[in-house]
């Protein structure tokens, strides 16, 4: 998998992979560095034991696994995959977390226009053409109207770090920290990041029980998998808006999908975007 360097630097000391983090509290600290979702993924948890808090993160990194195996445009077997290879108006059956990150993105769609659209110009559809099933009804489903290439590289791993997050609560540990090559949430603890600007300079940046999303497509940036591309030239300018995006809201999901509407929308969709998920823009 390609290796991608963080935009984000922890004030404490780096992380190292599968290291244990005894803290002079009652609380026991683990922290672990595994590849995942093309990138290098760390997951820190506290809780009453040790033991909890391994599990805890065992049921992250198991959470963040099954994203990726279920969203990726390829792999065989995928629901992307298999939307992405399904004749137009066939149903095809899909998971409850493809739903709900599809859910989202036409979310992000509507509010800037269409110009959040993580499908690939190698097919005539768009995100627009995409049917879910309706909410209540507990069977997940998708239906196309016409042959789509969809791409959730703009959204996906947003999404893998609240299922990781989420893992983390239901195991009972108190608070926890996913980071993401350059996309983080944390709960239950406030942190102190060192956020990389566009100009490389570095600004202090505190988070509370948020997520934090950076896209840069700057010279030097790193580099996003071969088929992470299905949210950048689908429609509005031949360029970006701006090259680099940092934003804060409450679900990673969320402001991973962001950071693209303020780079690819127009002002007023991207404002209009962010208000309507109370998120902002750091910069």
């Amino acid at each position: 998998m390609p290796r991608f360097r963080s935009r984000l630097s922890r004030l404490a000391p780096d992380a190292h992979s599968d290291r244990t983090l005894l803290r002079p509290t009652s609380r026991a600290g683990v922290q672990r560095l595994r590849v995942a979702m093309g990138t290098w993924v760390t997951i820190e948890a506290a809780a009453p034991t040790e033991s909890l808090a391994i599990l805890g993160i065992e049921a992250g990194y198991r959470a963040i696994a099954d994203v990726e195996s279920r969203m990726h445009p390829h792999r065989e077997g995928s629901d992307l995959a298999r939307i992405n290879s399904a004749a137009p108006r066939t149903c095809v059956p899909i998971s409850e977390s493809t739903w709900r990150v599809l859910q989202l993105a036409l979310a992000m769609h509507a509010l800037s226009d269409g110009t959040f659209d993580p499908c690939l110009p190698s097919h005539r559809g768009r995100l627009f053409d995409l049917r879910l099933s309706p909410a209540e009804l507990k069977s997940r489903s998708a239906l196309c109207r016409a042959p789509l290439a969809l791409d959730l590289g703009g959204i996906a791993k947003g999404y893998a770090i609240d299922v990781a997050i989420e893992a983390l609560q239901a195991a009972g540990c108190v608070s926890g920290v996913v980071n993401a090559g350059g996309d983080l949430r944390l709960y239950g603890r406030s942190e102190s990041v060192l956020l990389r600007r566009a100009d490389g300079t570095c600004e202090p940046l505190t988070l509370a029980d948020a997520a934090l999303a950076v896209t840069d497509l700057n010279v030097g940036a790193p580099q996003r998998p071969a088929e992470h591309r299905g949210y950048y030239r689908r429609c509005g300018p031949a360029s970006p808006r701006s090259r680099y995006a940092a934003v804060v809201a409450m679900t990673a999901a969320v402001a991973d999908a962001l950071t693209k509407c303020v780079l690819l929308a127009d002002a007023q969709c991207s404002e209009r975007a962010l208000r309507a998920f109370d998120a902002r823009r750091i910069g």
